[in-house]
């Protein structure tokens, strides 16, 4: 595509988010891939090519072999630890503050939205930054473990029952957060523009919150690299990087 084309393409997202009263986001991996964060479903270097997911972050993996489950989940956990907010996460906090955006909800458990500034994040894949004692019914912070979990590599014990905590991700074997959940379709039902960013749109159910804006007669824009089953109905495309896209489409707007 020239550059021209994609300028008016660029153009065409900027007008329709300036026209909108109520625009939401939804974003996935591939807006925190640049942040050094891997995704899971890459044909190449997701996480799924090099483990069975059901082996290593399921529930059953978690309550039933710990530690193939925290072998698996620490690196992770410490590339999330140590990334820091893109330009796409920032310009996103930007819009919002500036009140072009209502709520992001994101597929990602990576906290990068709110440590960009938003304030406003449904996270329905949870995140790893709370751990949960499922006998006790307490939650800690995973700051607390920063040392022993995220450096070293120790499974993460209850400080009150000794029990293996928990983090707050949905695994495989789990349901989505129900009121997290329920905040989503609701807001999506409610929006007359809808923003799909980094998201393949592969994942359900969260692939299919697009739909509930879309039978309302919403606007969609997808910003990512590959193609999604919804492109045809897309107002805007914009296969192009997110950290490019977004701060120039604030650029614009603000």
């Amino acid at each position: 595509m020239s550059l021209i084309s994609k300028s008016k393409t660029i153009q065409k997202a900027v007008d329709l988010i300036r026209k909108s009263q109520n625009t939401i986001v939804l974003t996935g991996a591939g807006i925190s891939t640049p942040s050094g964060i891997p995704d899971f479903r890459s044909s190449r270097t997701g996480l799924w090519t090099k483990n069975d997911p059901f082996q290593v972050a399921s529930l059953s993996a978690f309550r039933y072999r710990p530690q193939v489950f925290f072998d698996w989940l620490q690196p992770l956990a410490q590339k999330i630890w140590e990334a820091q907010p893109n330009p796409a996460h920032i310009a996103l906090a930007d819009l919002e503050k500036a009140g072009y955006i209502r709520t992001i909800i994101t597929q990602n458990i990576d906290g990068l939205h709110q440590r960009a500034g938003s304030q406003n994040v449904i996270e329905v894949h949870g995140a790893t930054n709370q751990l949960d004692c499922l006998k006790c019914k307490q939650s800690f912070d995973v700051e607390k473990f920063a040392e022993t979990f995220i450096r070293q590599a120790q499974i993460p014990h209850c400080p009150r029952c000794g029990s293996i905590l928990k983090p707050q991700i949905v695994l495989f074997e789990e349901m989505l957060p129900m009121e997290a959940w329920s905040t989503a379709e609701w807001y999506c039902e409610q929006a007359d523009l809808i923003l799909v960013i980094g998201s393949s749109l592969e994942v359900v159910p969260a692939a299919h919150l697009p739909h509930g804006a879309l039978r309302n007669g919403a606007k969609l824009i997808i910003n990512t690299l590959s193609e999604t089953h919804l492109d045809p109905y897309a107002d805007v495309c914009l296969p192009y990087d997110v950290v490019t896209t977004l701060p120039e489409i604030a650029t614009a707007l603000l």
